[in-house]
């Protein structure tokens, strides 16, 4: 091959491999099959859960259901936008992006805190090592157990201080999404046992 024609592929398979990126893995309820379309490829998501579990104490079915919830594993995930004069498309709701849907105040803080200034929100690796990150803190700072689905998902919601202050106790709609994302984990943890 010659270096012209090398030179016209590579353009064309980073293309490739950031449409992959951007497409959120098909079956996001199994997620042996979450790891399966996305280990080996651009990034293996397997290894990073991995990695972060060991780095901070969560387990993966812990991080991969807190991602599951935030973003449906889509790498550009954004809060909907508000409306101006009830129609027309204005402002994201908040700052919340990427895989982890973390605020811009707490994804600096992770950064400084973890010397990662490179960390992007649309990175899966860099996203799990914040969630694992955030919920290592949640642990050590409210004590609250690390494979502790429901808990740990409501002080990440609602922030440290909404968690301190009982804030979900007034909002019916955050309890239910945190039973949900542990009823997930306590999938996720099942099928992990049955993965090649």
């Amino acid at each position: 091959m010659s270096a012209y024609s090398f030179s016209r592929i590579v353009p064309v398979l980073a293309l490739l491999a950031l449409a992959a990126c951007a497409t959120p893995p098909r079956h996001i309820n199994n997620v042996c099959a979450v790891f399966d379309q996305r280990d080996g490829f651009i990034g293996d998501w397997r290894s990073a859960a991995e990695r972060t579990e060991r780095k901070y104490g969560v387990p993966v079915p812990v991080l991969m259901a807190t991602v599951r919830k935030e973003s449906g594993f889509k790498g550009n995930a954004k809060p909907p936008r508000t409306k101006l004069l009830g129609f027309i498309p204005w402002k994201h709701q908040s700052s919340a992006y990427g895989y982890s849907q973390a605020l811009d105040g707490t994804w600096n803080q992770y950064r400084t805190e973890t010397g990662n200034f490179a960390a992007r929100r649309n990175s899966f690796a860099d996203a799990i090592d914040f969630v694992g990150w955030y919920h290592g803190k949640t642990a050590d700072t409210l004590g609250v157990a690390k494979n502790d689905t429901y808990n740990l998902y409501l002080a990440y919601y609602l922030g440290w201080n909404g968690y301190r202050q009982g804030a979900w106790r007034s909002k019916p709609g955050i309890v239910k999404y945190a039973r949900e994302t542990d009823t997930m984990a306590r999938n996720y943890a099942g099928q992990l046992q049955n993965c090649e």
